[in-house]
């Protein structure tokens, strides 16, 4: 190693050296100026010359160029005279020769040319034609003699005795050629030789000078080359002497180079030690914990390939658990333990500070899952498929890629052809929008199954070249998609679903960067301060180290490396100062942003009940990008407030009400009290102001089974629920109460409003919360209204009053990105807003800015181009029934997407569909109900509004129309009462239709018009015709329903018959059919004689409501249940967790499941095989079925529940089910029809088993049956036919059953009867059974469901049945209706039947 001091001596040595070179370059410098200046001389005075020489030239050229114009003047009569002899030949010169005396035109041209041809210039005297013969005798001679006569030198003499022929006007060629064609030749060739000798003559003087001129030109030439040799001879000795001093320079710089080298060494080598010693106390450090790492490094990285393998898919709070409980504890007791970093941070292992800088630069939101993802998506080697429903992942990957990204969707046209090109080009592809399945065709892909080496992937048939750079995403919106487990082992599922806490930062953000943008400004441009730091010291740090390992030999000269070492130096220490800086200034930010966390809070709560609505109908579709504009909206429009605490205050109002009613606009009446409710009670458990365990109650509602109730005015049901209820702290002895002051009590439960009454005793002290609970169990029908105050209490007025929001308001939220999206229901025309609002702007379908496309075949083209020219002009466009045109949705969502960007300002969608009845029905993309202003435009409720809109299908007109005025317009009133209670009764549940039908006006109006046809052809009035046309056809055409068929045409019985006539039909109670009056005499008649809303109106009894308003409430709590968030909060109340509450429910379950029944055992006992036996058999082999599929179920949730299992979709529907109370579907299928939740189902599971075990001990049959008790009811009432049928010989086919209610009960009965059978268990709904008259009577209010007595069932052949006075009543399994029909039965009665056919009178097997 050199030493600064041998490098001192070096220098020293070549210092001297230095100088000798100096002087030597000086001496050389001296002889180069003496022959420098020698060569200028010379070069001097041959520019001189050159100048001469050039001046020569000039002239020269200029001469030439005048002697050659002017010989180019002779040549044209050179050349005529050269024709002019062509044309002479032997044979015309010897014609010519031949003349006797020709005229004188010829003798003059041959006289001519014996002057022109007049040797040595002596002219002929004698030019006569004999002359002229001789001179022509020899013919060749002569034309040889003109040919070569020399032209240049024509003697004095012989041109000026031509000159009398020239001027002769007859000497001309062409006349006399007339006379002799070889004299006229002769005669041309005169003319041009004279003419050609003049030019000459004249030409001649400037070639002499031009010769003369050349000649000096080439002598000044000579005399320049001699010059230039000499000078050249002197260049090439001045080069030499050049080159000499060149080499000294060079020596003399090369040795000052070295010397100033040594020196900068020097110093670079003082430098290099000093600016190492604080980096080598880092690397010591960094050598010390690389050693440390050495020791855990195999199961660290053991840990995060787990990590990058297994924990995408999970949310942050499993992330934690597998990590910190599980996953560190085995490695740790394994027997042989794997050492792991004891607090690593997979994090630090993969990424680093600057990496996450960079990526949240480029818009990855800041949290730690976020930053999680992110990390496992660069780092992994399958292909990354994001869950990312809100596509803040998409979002981040396409900032990253920028450019180079391809993005590609699944389906289209060409889309393998790109992924092909990609493939070949190393591209990065992002396959956007993918669903649960995956294209087949791409699976070669997914797995990486390359082939020939790895050069090749196939994709269908086609081999494609693989290039190793290439890298594929893949990417859903779907927020929990279940994959096929060979997708979810060929890629790595990260699950970028946004979180509440992750939410909440980033609204925060958001809000702090409004209300303090200096603050948020701050912050940020702290955040991209301090990740460029970190970013700059990395590669700072990163160069000097690569710099310093790649440094060879000597690198002492290595000055950037010096001074990369001091920046990097300078630099760590300036950020330090900087990071100290920013953290007291982070640290006051913080403080100053927590103040508007709790808006945050809210919002992001907010955000996930709106997210979560979608779980009650997938019609709602919010996302994330339209809520942060109506929370960003929401914050503007907040009142202003000098105080923070109240600013904040009216921040969280403002963005509560705003989403509120950007959600609630796009809600289904009957689906926002869910909603508010919802949104209450989640606000509620955020503030800690209710306690989860008293919600869970109000929610689940766990009824105690099997308890008697003992006071009158409570049912065993509710009594269930105060017994459940007095089992928590708060409600003890809350039954001693009732019981103790019943009378108070009575009065409380049985007023009509109970809920705005006070509670009795200490009970009115409860919070609001505790006195719905207790409602919940004493008056169920009341619980809508109750939640309905509680919500007002809770959060104010405006949340509970329904008002339709103004169309125009909702337009001015729209743009070209978010269309807006009307959810129909039948009877309603939303459209005509769209007009209506159109023309106010001016767009309407005159001015072609408008346009409708109505979707159905063929017309998704017509749509496309007018989507296509909107977004370019800025039109509107109308898209109706888009749910009929299912195939082409995908492109619809996919054009709306490229319209978002880039069109007109002015261009708007409208669409519009219907709502699918079922979840597995619905079809509008996600992507188009997210985006949209969602409006929903539903039919009026209530008679009285049903009744006016009826009537505002016609007019005036259409009353006056008819020539039989009066019977038109009783019948026309008296339908449109019809079509208002058809259309209404539906609220009414089961009891009001069995099945739900899309009533429409269209079948109001096409009856009116049938009834005008049939009065006008007919002189009577045809009731029996009308009113089938009316309920069989136009209305009846809907219903696919025996009973609900019978319904309909009692109501026309009803309404449509000659008493209309005579003033004594009454529509409903209190409410007569209105006489002969104009179009708004009827309107006010309905205004004033319509009695007020009430079930009566529907010939409904007002149980009914109860009824329904119970029904109402069930499915409201219920939905709510449903809808807890699964992590945390309610539902857990308790401390429990949801796999606690599962697996404590499952081992009961199975514990008190009994054991299957013997098939074999009990086959052997039957051997009759009776009617009753049959269906005993029948009822043990489905019970068995059932059975096994629930144990089966149950033991395989609980291997899954303790990980021995993977969970599959049917394992988690179970876990679910039994989390809600709910009755598993997979044991539904196996099961009887229930409605009711898992407990009371399972406890009457056990009943029904108990049941069949008696019977099935002996095959004897009990003395009364439950019949409620049977899979299948209908065969046990065959057996009944059967039996009877055997023993008395009746044909089969001619017999019905008999059913004769008793006085009796069950307790009463010991023995069956001798034939037929005595069943219990069976309950009538809309009527009551009065034992002592025995009929059908009146039902007491608000006892809903009263129990039929014993009922003794027989068969009888059908001629001696009693159809008098009979109603024939349906049996139904459940409340249900529809289809769990089982028999008819005739039971008697005083009153008409069709009053029980109207109040829904129907026995039921359970209630």
């Amino acid at each position: 190693m050199l030493t600064v001091d041998d490098l001192k001596a070096k220098l020293a040595a070549q210092e001297v050296e230095l100088k000798q070179k100096n002087e030597d370059a000086d001496k050389l410098i001296q002889v180069v100026g003496i022959e420098t200046e020698k060569v200028s001389k010379e070069k001097a005075i041959a520019d001189e010359e050159e100048q001469k020489v050039a001046a020569i030239a000039v002239v020269v050229s200029g001469k030439q160029r005048d002697c050659e114009e002017d010989l180019a003047k002779a040549e044209p009569a050179l050349l005529a005279a050269q024709d002019a002899l062509n044309t002479l030949n032997k044979k015309n010169l010897t014609e010519l020769k031949s003349f006797g005396s020709p005229v004188a035109a010829v003798t003059n041209v041959t006289a001519a040319v014996m002057v022109l041809s007049a040797p040595g210039g002596k002219v002929p005297k004698d030019r006569s034609w004999k002359a002229a013969k001789v001179m022509m005798a020899k013919v060749d001679a002569f034309l040889d003699s003109l040919i070569n006569f020399n032209k240049e030198k024509i003697p004095e003499t012989c041109l000026k005795a031509i000159q009398p022929y020239l001027q002769d006007p007859e000497f001309q060629p062409d006349l006399v050629a007339s006379k002799s064609n070889a004299a006229a030749g002769l005669c041309s060739w005169v003319v041009n030789i004279v003419r050609f000798y003049q030019v000459y003559c004249e030409v001649e003087p400037k070639r002499q000078a031009l010769s003369k001129a050349n000649a000096e030109l080439a002598a000044a030439q000579e005399k320049l080359t001699a010059i230039k040799t000499k000078i050249n001879h002197l260049n090439e000795n001045l080069a030499k002497l050049t080159a000499k001093f060149e080499k000294a320079t060079a020596d003399k710089l090369k040795c000052q180079q070295e010397a100033e080298s040594t020196a900068r060494t020097i110093a670079l080598a003082n430098r290099l030690v000093g600016g190492l010693a604080s980096e080598n106390v880092r690397w010591a450090e960094a050598v010390e914990n690389f050693k440390k790492q050495e020791r855990t490094l195999c199961g660290d990285v053991l840990l995060i390939t787990a990590f990058i393998s297994y924990l995408g898919y999970f949310t942050r709070r499993y992330r934690l658990q597998l990590m910190d409980d599980i996953w560190r504890p085995y490695l740790s007791q394994l027997e042989v333990p794997i050492p792991v970093t004891p607090d690593l941070d997979p994090l630090t292992m993969l990424t680093d500070d600057a990496d996450i800088a960079a990526w949240q630069n480029e818009g990855l939101p800041a949290d730690r899952m976020s930053t999680e993802n992110a990390t496992i998506l660069t780092s992994c080697l399958r292909w990354p498929l994001m869950v990312d429903p809100q596509l803040q992942g998409v979002k981040w990957i396409k900032a990253k890629y920028g450019e180079n990204l391809r993005v590609i969707r699944m389906g289209p046209r060409g889309y393998l052809e790109a992924v092909e090109r990609a493939l070949a080009a190393g591209d990065v592809v992002l396959i956007e929008n993918v669903e649960e399945t995956v294209d087949p065709v791409l699976g070669p892909l997914l797995g990486r199954e390359t082939i020939k080496k790895g050069r090749y992937i196939k994709i269908g048939d086609k081999e494609c070249e693989y290039n190793p750079s290439f890298r594929l995403i893949l990417h859903t919106k779907l927020a929990s998609p279940h994959y096929q487990p060979e997708l979810q082992a060929q890629c790595t599922l990260i699950n970028f679903t946004v979180t509440r806490d992750g939410l909440e930062d980033q609204l925060l953000a958001a809000v702090v960067s409004m209300e303090r943008p200096d603050l948020e400004q701050l912050k940020s441009d702290l955040t991209m301060q301090q990740n460029g730091f970190k970013i700059t010291l990395k590669t700072l740090e990163d160069n000097l180290l690569s710099r310093l390992s790649s440094a060879s030999g000597d690198f002492l000269g290595d000055t950037e490396l010096v001074e990369n070492l001091e920046t990097t130096k300078r630099t760590a220490a300036e950020i330090q100062e900087k990071v100290k800086e920013a953290k007291v200034t982070e640290a006051k930010i913080n403080e100053a942003r927590e103040h508007y966390r709790a808006a945050a809070a809210r919002a992001s709560l907010l955000y996930f009940i709106m997210n979560d609505l979608n779980k009650i109908h997938p019609m709602y579709q919010f996302s994330l990008k339209a809520f942060s504009v109506v929370f960003q909206k929401a914050v503007l429009k907040a009142e202003p407030d000098e105080a923070l605490k109240q600013r904040v205050s009216n921040l969280i109002d403002s963005i509560t009400s705003s989403v509120f009613q950007y959600t609630t606009r796009g809600l289904f009446e009957c689906d926002k009290l869910t909603y508010i409710a919802q949104l209450a009670f989640q606000i509620l458990l955020m503030n800690t102001e209710i306690n989860p365990a008293d919600l869970d109650f109000l929610m689940r509602y766990p009824v105690q089974p099997g308890v008697m109730s003992p006071v009158d005015f409570l049912s065993n049901h509710s009594w269930g629920g105060i017994k459940s209820l007095c089992s928590m702290e708060e409600f003890r002895n809350l039954d001693r109460d009732i019981e103790g002051s019943a009378k108070r009590w009575k009065k409380f439960v049985e007023s009509e409003c109970p809920e705005k009454e006070t509670f009795p005793q200490e009970w009115k002290n409860k919070s609001s919360l505790q006195r719905l609970c207790m409602m919940r169990a004493l008056r169920p029908d009341r619980m809508t209204y109750a939640v309905r105050d509680f919500v007002e209490e809770k959060l104010g007025s405006k949340y509970v009053i329904g008002r339709a929001l103004d169309f125009a308001a909702s337009f001015e939220e729209s743009g070209p990105a978010t269309p807006m999206c009307f959810i129909l229901s039948p009877g309603v025309d939303p459209l005509k807003d769209v007009e209506k609002h159109g023309k106010r702007l001016g767009f309407t379908f005159d001015n072609k800015n408008l346009h409708n496309v109505s979707l159905g075949q063929g017309q998704e083209v017509i749509a496309e181009q007018a989507l296509d020219l909107a977004a370019r002009n800025g039109h509107w466009v109308i898209l109706q029934n888009i749910h009929l045109v299912a195939r082409w949705l995908g492109s619809l969502e996919k054009l709306l997407e490229q319209h978002a960007e880039g069109s007109h300002e002015n261009f708007r969608v409208f669409v519009s569909a219907e709502p699918s009845s079922t979840p597995e029905g619905h079809i509008i993309p996600q992507g188009i109900l997210e985006n949209s202003i969602k409006i929903t435009n539903e039919p009026p409720t209530g008679m009285h509004a049903n009744l006016h809109k009826a009537l505002d299908n016609f007019t005036q007109d259409t009353l006056e129309m008819c020539a039989r005025e009066n019977e038109f317009k009783s019948i026309v009133f008296a339908l449109c009462y019809f079509h208002a209670v058809v259309a209404e009764r539906r609220k009414f549940g089961p009891q009001g239709w069995n099945r739900s039908y899309p009533f429409n006006t269209g079948d109001l109006t096409i009856s009116v018009n049938v009834l005008y046809n049939y009065l006008e052809a007919n002189p009577k009035v045809p009731y029996d015709d009308l009113r089938y046309l009316f309920g069989e056809i136009m209305y009846g055409g809907h219903i696919t329903d025996d009973w609900d068929r019978r319904l309909c045409r009692t109501y026309l019985e009803e309404f449509i018959k000659p008493e209309m006539m005579e003033g004594e039909l009454h529509l409903a109670p209190g409410f007569p059919l209105p006489g002969n009056m104009d179009y708004n005499g009827y309107h006010l008649y309905i205004d004033q004689a319509l009695p007020a809303e009430s079930p009566y109106l529907y010939g409904l009894h007002p149980n009914a409501e109860i009824g329904f308003l119970t029904q109402t409430s069930e499915k409201l709590f219920r939905t709510v249940l449903e809808m807890q968030p699964r992590d945390g909060g309610v539902g857990e109340g308790g401390g429990t967790t949801r796999e606690e509450k599962v697996r404590a429910v499952l081992e009961e379950l199975v514990e008190k499941l009994p054991e299957e029944f013997n098939m074999a055992e009990l086959l052997g006992k039957a051997e009759e095989r009776t009617p009753y036996q049959v269906v005993a058999l029948q009822e043990c082999e489905r019970m068995n079925v059932l059975t096994q599929e629930i144990r089966r179920s149950l033991c395989e949730l609980s291997l899954g529940l303790k990980g021995e299992l993977t969970m599959t979709s049917d394992m988690e529907s179970l876990q679910n089910a039994i989390f809600l109370d709910m009755v598993p579907d997979s044991w539904t299928k196996r099961a009887y029809p229930s409605m009711s939740g898992l407990a009371l189902w399972f406890t009457d599971l056990l009943v029904r088993i108990k049941e069949l075990e008696a019977w099935s001990t002996d095959f004897v049959l009990p003395s009364v049956v439950w019949l409620a008790g049977f899979f299948n009811p209908q065969s046990f009432l065959t057996a009944i036919m059967q039996a009877m049928a055997r023993r008395n010989e009746w044909p089969l086919d001619r017999m019905c059953l008999q059913c004769d209610v008793t006085k009796k009960n069950r307790e009463d009965i010991s023995l069956p009867p001798r034939e037929g059978a005595y069943v219990h268990g069976l309950y009538m709904e809309g009527a009551r059974w009065d034992t002592q008259t025995g009929m059908v009577v009146e039902a007491r209010l608000k006892e809903l469901t009263p129990a039929m007595p014993v009922l003794f069932i027989r068969a009888i052949p059908v001629d001696k049945q009693d159809s008098r006075n009979v109603y024939q009543c349906p049996l139904y399994k459940t409340r249900q209706r529809g289809p769990t029909y089982v028999w008819t039965f005739n039971l008697k009665t005083k009153e008409n039947p069709s009053k029980w056919t109207l109040a829904g009178v129907a026995l039921l097997l359970q209630i």
